[in-house]
């Protein structure tokens, strides 16, 4: 687990307004790591904890997921 949150901007995000852990953006080796599970960045308030290692990520200062329609 990391001390300091990930900072993402919105553009990290994937179509559903989220983000995959384990990241390369966490400084994280896919490889030797935890299983894959989906982060909910656009409903989580900016910002979420994986369940597995710790690791929050969330959106940097001023960053805002964009609305749907």
């Amino acid at each position: 687990m990391k001390d300091a949150p990930v900072e993402i901007g919105a553009k990290d995000l994937n179509g559903n307004g989220g983000i995959f852990c384990p990241s390369p953006m966490a400084g994280m080796k896919i490889w030797n790591s935890h299983p894959r599970v989906f982060l909910d960045i656009a409903h989580g308030g900016g910002a979420a904890k994986c369940p597995y290692c710790g690791t929050v990520y969330q959106l940097r200062a001023g960053e805002h997921v964009g609305g749907g329609h």
